[in-house]
């Protein structure tokens, strides 16, 4: 018998198949129930590749669109996928909801303010989800961390660290040649233009719009050298990258403080040669961990003054989620933390339910781009943070997160 006839499908478009758009595009043709109505690309030839690929599992070949409000208005697709350049996300998005398709958008900062309320604005008029897929909040050692603190491992939450730094040289150094957009937002911006991955777990451990939120920002930003020189030695000292004049700074630091008192460091470093890190840590009045070194401390467990390896803790406050992920087998990329992610939207989209990560989380986790920005123009200056929730946060509960409690919730109740 053919198992996939007894499946309903959940059909989606893809706007963006670029890198990361095909990376998403190849998860999702590994799911039975998953059908690829749609594609939407300002380039043909990336259309064409990604509809080879749709074609190859055997799939019908989607309908191709220069302009994603054509594929909005002609497709059947119920939900979209955004993959597209970070400043295009919530106009997308935006329009995605008014057609009453679910929104699943990509990591990425906002560019304005305004754009973070009108994603919040059209999900209250029209009802239609919006959801950040963003991968890192689904990630094993993440999700063990939000077990352990809800479960009050740490004691009281006091202060937490991530960020996003990754050495992009090349990428950035070549995005004319590589079609990247990355390129041209560090040429004219210069703040924290990629918070989420590390805002977006930090926001579920401090329990962000469920009786907290963030109140104040800061930034502050070094100066820009470091791919101007990767240019010069790898590139030339003719091509534009060695010659332009980068906005953005090589380090950029972000703090915010916390309705409840909790402090957030973040980092975001990627013009300068590194190992990758996310930059974690979670301290607390009971102990402190570290993403770094690789490891942890518990007052009363702990010896004195030392640290112990963080493995162990991982194995016994394993979040159920992937406690069952790793029975079933982990697949996809980033360490099985994309499929999570996709099925959790997925599975929104097919219930016509709520989503794990809402979008007054999504507006929240991107309005540290705009904000850092306008913090590092002010010199380090801290700005006011808006509450997308108009008050929600104090009972609780901003919106629909909290009300979804399907296979692939984020949330963890304690035990105390």
């Amino acid at each position: 018998m053919n198992r996939t006839q007894d499946i309903r499908k959940i059909k989606l478009g893809i706007v963006g198949v670029g890198s990361r758009g095909t990376g998403l595009l190849q998860e999702l043709l590994a799911m039975e129930d998953v059908e690829i109505a749609a594609v939407s690309d300002l380039y043909e030839d990336r259309m064409r590749e990604a509809a080879a690929l749709i074609e190859e599992t055997g799939r019908s070949a989607p309908g191709l669109y220069l302009r994603y409000q054509d594929l909005l208005n002609e497709s059947d697709a119920e939900g979209v996928i955004i993959a597209s350049s970070w400043t295009s996300h919530a106009e997308i998005a935006v329009a995605a909801m008014k057609a009453g398709k679910y929104a699943g958008m990509e990591a990425g900062g906002a560019s304005s303010l305004e754009e973070c309320w009108q994603l919040v604005r059209t999900f209250e008029e029209t009802g239609t989800p919006c959801m950040l897929l963003e991968n890192c909040c689904y990630g094993r050692e993440e999700m063990a961390l939000l077990n352990m603190a809800k479960q009050g491992l740490f004691g009281e939450l006091i202060h937490c660290q991530g960020g996003y730094e990754h050495d992009l040289r090349d990428e950035v150094a070549s995005g004319e040649e590589k079609r990247h957009y990355r390129l041209r937002n560090y040429l004219r911006r210069n703040g924290e233009i990629y918070p989420t991955h590390g805002i977006g777990p930090i926001a579920k451990y401090l329990d962000i719009h469920r009786g907290n939120r963030f109140m104040t920002l800061s930034s502050m930003s070094s100066k820009a050298r470091g791919i101007n020189l990767w240019a010069r030695e790898n590139l030339g000292p003719d091509h534009p990258a060695a010659k332009a004049d980068f906005a953005q700074g090589d380090v950029v630091t972000t703090m915010i403080r916390c309705a409840r008192g909790e402090t957030i460091l973040l980092t975001h470093d990627t013009t300068l040669p590194r190992p990758y890190s996310r930059a974690g840590r979670v301290q607390g009045t009971r102990g402190i961990w570290m993403e770094d070194n690789g490891s942890i401390h518990i007052e009363g467990r702990s010896r004195p003054h030392e640290w112990e390896a963080f493995g162990k803790y991982m194995e016994e406050y394993d979040h159920p989620l992937w406690q069952w992920y790793r029975q079933e087998g982990v697949r996809g990329g980033h360490g099985g933390m994309d499929y999570l992610c996709l099925r959790a939207f997925i599975e929104s989209v097919a219930s016509r339910g709520p989503t794990p990560i809402d979008v007054y989380d999504t507006a929240a986790w991107m309005a540290v781009t705009c904000l850092s920005e306008q913090s590092v123009a002010l010199g380090g200056n801290a700005v006011s943070f808006p509450d997308f929730t108009n008050g929600g946060w104090i009972g609780g509960s901003s919106g629909t997160s909290s009300d979804y409690d399907g296979k692939y919730s984020l949330e963890i109740h304690s035990n105390a």
